[in-house]
């Protein structure tokens, strides 16, 4: 329960709506009873005319309040019997009708008000899960599956609100049944509701035992359910290579294997739980058939009970027998809540390695330079950086060039600060990175990565994604920089055209200037460019690199370059292997020295 006690904090903000359903949990429970209580007078006036009361009774004090209530109303009753018996009948009717249309209304106002709770808490686990997913680190989700992440703020956190109804249930409307009911019972016969009490916690040893293991199978259920949602996730993303490579039958085995996996154990969690219900029912009927030989015996041969009051004592005894089925299942609906809440605490209370500084300062401008201080990095155990050490003053192009794993990526990830470096320093302005708060520092960044992270959904909205208050004309000077909106304009809905799942109705060199455009209306002092050219055709690349070079005017920029034609007019650039630096130097330096660069440059041909 420890989990789901950190879930029910969510609750605070919606106790109005816990506390107006407690209130009608309480008169359901009240007139739940007294349904049941009303059968005794009913059955003595009209079957058994002795016990008709012809004088009206008198009070005599609190003492005597259960003697005076029902001599009251069986004197009520009696005076309706001598004038008309039907009349008298519709009267008893209608009182029985009135009790359980109470109970039902408080029954749905209860519901009602739990509604607004149950839905309240779904909607902000879901936004904390979701702002916190965008809170962690790059480096906590290259970790984890997508499949399992989107199971927890799916199907676990739908399992904590369908709990919710549960757990409210079995701490206020069955107990309280029980409760009044047993109050009742007492008052009709202390022995005999003794007696049963002897039997019910038997009952419930063998009930628990049915839901010991439920936690740990619904565990196992919500981490096999995540596996199977990254197998589908995975399946969408590289539906291309998959075909490609004829690999179906493949997936297909690897999600059947998953999919039967969750099917055992589901039919395993399922069973157990349908046990719940016959056994509680099979266990109650027992203490019934015990209560009717004990009570039996108390009228028959003892006579120390009245058989009107032993009907209706045997009618709140299976009263109680609903709301115990009720609360056994409840029990394990918590069980299973507080499995999905605890996969779902895992992800809020995980602490980002990546905060801002108590101290941490709000930086609006870029004026001098970034430094890059013998800096080494790892993301496992062997290093990828070690040592480094870089100067861009401001309104340098910087290009870093090296094969693929030398560490280049690695410097934007570090200098945007998706990672945080082991050892050494970053500084802007002489300021660490550290105590510059993240937003501040991203805001003076542009950044253009390999691969064209684009979202489903328009142009406009795609470009302006760093910007909410662009205006039109800004978007389109924007695409015009970007060598965007030669194309763009010849959509028929223009900055109005849905470009499908991640722009994949654009082609590679339009996704990557509709990249460049999301980063040139932002205007900030600092580019980074991840070898943005990399993945594109010779005619695209002709195209992004005029719309880089039409970027990269009057602002500071580091650029990654695979491709070595795109980076010949850069102010220095740095050749790097296997984490350090090699050399340093211009274009033409670096060909004179004959080296690595050199090399590199043998390697491609330039246009």
């Amino acid at each position: 329960m420890k989990y789901f006690k950190k879930i029910l904090q969510f609750a605070i903000p919606y106790k109005k709506y816990a506390i107006l359903n407690i209130i009608c949990n309480i008169f359901y429970a009240v007139f739940s009873t007294l349904s049941f209580v009303a059968l005794i007078p009913v059955i003595q006036v009209l079957f058994d005319k002795t016990k008709q009361v012809t004088d009206k009774p008198v009070w005599e004090g609190l003492g005597s309040i259960k003697n005076y209530v029902s001599e009251y109303f069986n004197f009520y009753i009696t005076q309706q019997v001598r004038q008309d018996e039907i009349s008298a009948l519709l009267f008893i009717c209608g009182i029985v009708v009135v009790l359980f249309l109470l109970k039902n209304l408080f029954g749905y106002l209860a519901a009602f008000f739990i509604t607004f709770l149950r839905n309240g808490v779904l909607r902000d686990v879901r936004d904390a899960m979701y702002d916190k997913m965008l809170a962690l680190p790059i480096s906590y989700f290259s970790e984890k599956r997508k499949g399992d992440t989107i199971s927890r703020i799916t199907a676990d956190v739908n399992e904590v609100q369908t709990s919710f109804l549960s757990i409210l249930e079995l701490i206020v409307r069955e107990p309280l049944t029980i409760i009044f009911t047993i109050i009742a019972m007492l008052v009709m016969s202390a022995k005999l509701t003794l007696f049963v009490f002897i039997f019910l916690p038997i009952s419930g040893f063998i009930i628990s035992l049915i839901g010991k293991q439920l936690k740990k199978q619904s565990h196992r259920a919500q981490e096999e359910n995540g596996y199977f949602l990254s197998v589908v996730e995975e399946t969408l993303t590289s539906l291309k290579i998959i075909k490609g490579f004829n690999a179906e039958g493949k997936m297909q085995r690897k999600f059947r294997e998953s999919t039967n996996r969750l099917k055992n154990i589901l039919n395993k969690l399922i069973n157990r739980q349908n046990l719940a219900s016959p056994a509680s029912e099979f266990l109650g009927i027992f203490v019934i058939v015990i209560i009717l030989w004990f009570g039996g015996n108390m009228v028959l041969v003892e006579e120390t009970l009245d058989p009107e009051t032993f009907i209706a004592f045997l009618g709140l005894a299976y009263n109680i027998l609903t709301p115990a089925k009720q609360i056994s299942k409840a029990s394990y609906s918590v069980k299973k809540g507080n499995a999905a809440a605890e996969r779902i605490m895992n992800v809020l209370e995980t602490p980002s390695s990546l905060t801002d500084a108590s101290n941490a300062i709000e930086k609006q401008d870029f004026e001098k330079d970034i430094s890059v201080e013998n800096i080494s990095f790892k993301y496992e155990e062997e290093k990828v950086l070690k040592n480094f050490s870089l100067k861009v003053q401001k309104g340098q192009t910087v290009a870093l060039v090296g094969q693929s794993g030398s560490g280049k990526s690695t410097i934007a990830n570090l200098i945007t600060r998706f990672y945080d470096v082991n050892e050494g320093s970053i500084k802007v302005d002489g300021n660490d990175i550290r105590q510059i708060t993240k937003k501040s520092l991203r805001n003076l960044m542009g950044l253009v990565t390999q691969d064209s992270i684009l979202f489903n959904d328009t142009i406009r909205n795609n470009v302006a994604l760093g910007k909410d208050d662009a205006s039109e004309e800004e978007i389109i000077d924007a695409l015009k920089i970007a060598n965007a909106w030669e194309f763009v304009k010849e959509l028929p809905k223009q900055l109005e055209t849905n470009i499908g799942d991640a722009g994949n109705k654009l082609s590679g060199g339009q996704k990557q200037r509709l990249s460049i455009a999301r980063a040139v209306l932002k205007n900030p002092p600092i580019m980074i460019l991840d070898e943005a050219t990399s993945a594109l055709d010779t005619e695209s690349e002709k195209l992004v690199q005029k719309a880089l070079e039409n970027m990269m005017k009057n602002r500071t920029s580091i650029v990654i370059a695979h491709r070595l034609s795109t980076i010949q007019n850069a102010d220095k650039i740095v050749v790097m292997q296997r984490g350090e630096i090699v050399e340093k130097g211009k274009h033409q330096e670096l060909l004179d020295k004959k080296g690595t660069y050199q090399k590199l440059v043998a390697m491609q041909s330039f246009d």
